[in-house]
């Protein structure tokens, strides 16, 4: 019998696609269902990760909230983005990955049955990690349109912000691809003001951005730098999926709490990546503008190939959703087909937000080329006409 925090977790439908793709050993598949990339990580990270896999002091659970050189690193990448100055020693601490981050962020900040804002649909990993962390999701809707998607202001103004403690926010977001803009962050920045409450900003995607967008960052509003704790990654940005190195940067009085949680939860971070990643955020060379560029040709790809389907384009990050609605099935319908008759794995949207996200079909475009992308469209008219 399952213990009580564990009622409304659910599977997040990737794990269950990724295991059948993979169960099947065919290399005529496509890989649509996960956030992996073969767009590869920055030379000299990867040189610097075989060093330190060498080096006694590497392979220590010191120090605990993370290498020096990291967090000085990941202080100077927030500042620049955020226009504001942090104090590496008491304003960042190292996670072990992204999402350890935003749930040690979550723990250090929810009381048991606080509302925490967060867009409709959004990643079911973030809805997992707040209700593990006690908190019940408070939706605000995306909404889709031919060209991309938009915050509902309309319905943000209607929530009440008495009860939200937190809100967990992404741009570009998962698995949307939506990005906000500066009348929507303006509008969610004061929305928190509002609501006195913190805003958990997951930026693990910020700089990954379609068609000339820039960088916004939530603590750059004003009186907001108090406000933003910014939960950062490697994995994204970096293609450094495995060294599970993450950042969190915000004021001092809540970083400190939230070490305590880190200390007590994953205890350090992977040695052998620290440096890796310190040496990544400051190469000049870091490949994202390159791999900005390669993703937004697949997706520009996608969208011609795809133009018959209800595809809702996303303005930046690895992947999009298509509304299978009108073909009169829903997600997991569309998913099964498209594997049984295409060779496309790709995960249904279930449990990714509220019950309309049940008719969305994800797909990711970070791991197959263009090469092995081309002729999708007639592999979806194969299975969905």
């Amino acid at each position: 019998m399952s213990v009580s925090r564990l009622k409304y977790i659910t599977r997040i439908g990737v794990e269950q696609m990724g295991e059948l793709a993979d169960s099947l050993s065919n290399p005529a598949v496509l890989r649509l269902e996960n956030l992996d990339t073969d767009i590869a990580p920055p030379a000299t990270a990867v040189a610097a990760t075989r060093h330190a896999a060498g080096m006694d002091e590497a392979n220590s659970y010191l120090p605990f909230l993370g290498m020096d050189t990291l967090r000085q690193a990941a202080c100077r990448l927030v500042g620049r983005q955020a226009r504001q100055d942090y104090d590496w020693k008491t304003e960042c601490i190292i996670s072990a990955g992204g999402l350890s981050g935003v749930l040690n962020v979550l723990l250090a900040t929810l009381e048991p049955g606080d509302e925490v804002l967060m867009t409709d649909p959004t990643y079911v990993g973030l809805i997992n990690r707040v209700r593990l962390a006690g908190g019940v999701p408070r939706y605000v809707p995306l909404l889709p349109s031919p060209s991309g998607w938009r915050l509902d202001l309309d319905a943000l103004s209607r929530i009440d912000p008495v009860p939200v403690t937190a809100a967990l926010l992404m741009s570009p977001s998962m698995p949307t691809g939506a990005v906000f803009t500066e009348s929507e962050w303006q509008a969610l920045t004061r929305f928190c003001e509002m609501a006195d409450c913190w805003l958990i900003n997951n930026s693990a995607m910020e700089r990954l951005l379609f068609d000339g967008r820039t960088v916004i960052h939530p603590a750059s509003f004003r009186g907001m730098r108090e406000r933003v704790i910014t939960v950062g990654s490697a994995s994204k940005e970096y293609r450094m999926i495995g060294w599970r190195v993450g950042w969190i940067i915000g004021p001092a009085s809540i970083i400190a709490d939230v070490a305590r949680v880190s200390i007590s939860n994953v205890v350090c971070q992977t040695g052998i990546a620290m440096q890796a990643v310190a040496i990544a955020i400051d190469d000049p060379n870091d490949g994202i503008g390159d791999s900005v560029i390669e993703l937004q040709a697949r997706r520009d790809l996608l969208l011609g190939e795809l133009r018959e389907f209800h595809v809702i384009p996303p303005h930046g990050g690895w992947s999009f959703l298509i509304d299978v609605s009108p073909h009169g099935i829903d997600g997991a319908t569309a998913s099964r087909k498209l594997l049984q008759a295409a060779d496309i794995a790709a995960t249904a949207m279930v449990n990714w937000g509220s019950e309309n996200c049940s008719k969305y079909l994800r797909i990711v475009y970070s791991n197959e080329s263009l090469s092995r992308l081309s002729g999708i469209g007639e592999r979806f008219r194969r299975a969905l006409s």
